[in-house]
């Protein structure tokens, strides 16, 4: 992380590495995922697997085509009762990430609500994003 980046306030996110402990304690509703399938492939699925079968996690995915050819993959994993924030996560997940969270703050905050951040939180990611 570039030195000009302010600290983030302790307790606040990226919850990176943590979803499934945040998902099982019942303090994340949803968590996403993205990469292309391969060796090199960072998507938790093994990790998550025991918990969607037991039904204590449900998962989505979807597979998008790049205008390069490549397939991107989208997981994304939610508690009970709150699956319905998958697809409206995914729609706001399928414009790049870089675009989505520099030029449209109002897109960047709903996907972090969707993802359970706080609004605090939220406004305190969209404020570093604009310093990249």
């Amino acid at each position: 992380m570039p030195d000009d980046f302010p600290e983030l306030p302790a307790g606040v996110g990226p919850h990176n590495d943590k979803e499934l402990e945040l998902m099982l304690a019942g303090e994340k509703p949803l968590a996403m995922f993205s990469d292309l399938p391969g060796p090199d492939t960072v998507l938790p699925t093994a990790a998550f697997a025991p918990h969607v079968a037991s039904g204590a996690i449900a998962m989505a995915t979807f597979n998008e085509l790049l205008p390069d050819g490549r397939t991107l993959r989208h997981e994304f994993y939610a508690r009970p009762g709150e699956e319905w924030r998958i697809k409206p996560a995914f729609k706001l997940s399928q414009t790049k990430y870089s675009a989505w969270c520099n030029a449209a703050a109002n897109d960047c905050r709903e996907i972090g609500r969707l993802l359970g951040y706080s609004e605090a939180d939220i406004e305190i990611f969209i404020a570093r994003a604009s310093q990249r």
